[in-house]
């Protein structure tokens, strides 16, 4: 694996990621559920019904009056978002027959068609709990966004981490495996020594002794090889299933150190434009603005302005009568379409504009959450130049750590280099007598430990600019 293939890998297959990447559809799906507010909604009534009454008084048009009377309603009615208004529009119909003999139709129509508006002028015009809800949502689609990259900014600094850690102990192996050779190497020279009488036996053992160490440490760093290999694979496989789970992971890049110097006022200026926490801080200061207009919404008085216009129809078989309940003089036929020509012709309307005032006198407890709301205000707005100060110095600490392992490589590279040299010299000096193999053994000590050292820094250097680079984008 290159630390490209490894990175798309992690973008395509990581399970964090991919349970990050659900919640911006949940809050889409929470902003379509709230957003249904304002559709309209129709209501419709259908009834039938019969009675029989007794009479009480003569005015009651019969001993026993007989009604039967159906009716059909239909209203829609639609919450408008500009402004907080309401509007209604209405048909109502109903159909009734009686035995009252006072009757002027019977069977009668009557049909009425209503449009009612409601606007708020003061509380609730600009701001209602309903759109408060649907700002907060929106920004919280928002802030799930900058989640989602918060999740796949230190996924990715996680899985280069974790590939460096890999390299670092492919390359351990490696040094140790090095060093256990030349440990061996020293035995077999020993044994040939011995066996010739130019050194003692206690040297063969001290070589053994070296070679022995040498074995366990290689052994723990190839346990750390497979350590850092299963930590890898778990940033950039999806399952026990994925074919990279089983597989044996190499990988090929190597570090290369930069030694340009840092600009640290440009990252700065970066991490403040963009970094998720502060980001998120901002976007959670846009919410209690938006809390502090629904409380400021809470204190005003309520003023709406309502209108209502109505037209009516009455359709029927009309009887006409002689005198007050007299006998009947003449029938003109009729039905329910005289009751609709009645409300076409705009003949019996209606019309209403009213202001509906209700305010509350004292110290409200809306006052008094909006004074709480105020301070929580300015509480946040110091805690966000708190945040910026901090990542301004995570920024800095960064750079001058990034710059602090930029010599600590250029050292340990030389003390890598005197430390072959340093053996090589004691490997010669053996070779003619001029000194033990314990000076060999301890030479050898020392490549292995500047080795790892060396491997250490080169490691560090890219965790610290992993870093830095992170910390430009996310905490």
């Amino acid at each position: 694996l290159t630390l490209a293939n490894t990175i798309e890998r992690a973008l395509d297959r990581n399970l964090d990621i991919a349970v990050q990447r659900l919640r911006p559809l949940l809050f889409d799906l929470n902003l379509a559920e709230q957003q249904a507010f304002y559709r309209p909604t129709l209501t419709s009534n259908l009834n039938t019904s019969s009675s029989i009454s007794p009479s009480a008084t003569q005015l009651d048009g019969g001993l026993n009056v007989e009604s039967q009377r159906a009716v059909f309603d239909a209203t829609v009615s639609q919450p408008v978002p500009l402004g907080g208004g309401n509007f209604d529009v209405s048909w109502n119909n109903n159909r009734s027959e009686s035995t009252n003999f006072f009757s002027s139709f019977n069977p009668s129509y009557r049909s009425s068609f209503a449009v009612g508006y409601t606007q708020p002028l003061l509380r609730n015009s600009r701001i209602d709990p309903t759109r408060q809800q649907l700002a907060v949502t929106r920004v919280n689609r928002e802030i799930s966004d900058v989640d989602l990259r918060e999740t796949i900014v230190n996924t990715l600094s996680s899985v280069r981490d974790a590939y460096w850690e890999l390299v670092y102990a492919v390359q351990t192996v490696a040094v140790q495996q090095q060093a256990l050779e030349l440990a061996e190497r020293l035995v077999q020279d020993n044994r040939a020594r011995v066996e010739i009488g130019t050194l003692a036996p206690i040297d063969i053992v001290q070589a053994q002794s070296e070679a022995a160490t040498r074995r366990q440490t290689l052994a723990q760093a190839e346990q750390n090889l497979q350590t850092a290999e299963l930590s890898l694979k778990r940033l950039i496989v999806s399952g026990t299933t994925d074919e990279l789970w089983n597989a044996t992971l190499n990988p090929i890049d190597q570090p290369v150190i930069s030694h340009s110097p840092v600009n640290i006022e440009a990252a700065v200026r970066a991490a403040l434009d963009k970094r998720t926490d502060i980001t998120r801080a901002r976007q959670q200061r846009n919410i209690n603005d938006i809390n502090i207009r629904a409380l400021r919404n809470n204190i005003l008085p309520s003023l709406d302005l309502v209108g209502s216009y109505q037209l009516q129809g009455q359709g029927g078989t009309r009887f006409d009568r002689m005198g007050f309940g007299g006998n009947i003089q003449r029938v003109y036929p009729g039905g329910f379409g005289d009751a609709i020509d009645e409300l076409v012709d705009f003949e019996f309307p209606t019309w209403t504009v009213q202001v509906q005032l209700n305010y509350p006198i004292g110290q409200s407890a809306a006052k008094a959450a909006y004074a709480r709301g105020e301070i929580q205000l300015q509480q946040i707005d110091a805690q966000l130049r708190q945040l910026e100060l901090q990542v301004a110095t995570e920024i800095t600490s960064a750079a001058v750590q990034l710059d602090s392992i930029q010599r600590r490589i250029d050292a340990a590279t030389a003390a890598r280099d005197l430390a072959e040299q340093q053996l090589e010299a004691e490997e010669a000096k053996f070779e003619v007598g001029t000194t033990t193999s314990f000076f060999v053994v301890q030479a050898q000590r020392d490549l292995s430990t500047a080795q790892d050292s060396e491997l250490r820094a080169t490691l560090d250097y890219q965790k610290a600019l992993i870093e830095f680079e992170r910390a430009q984008e996310t905490s």
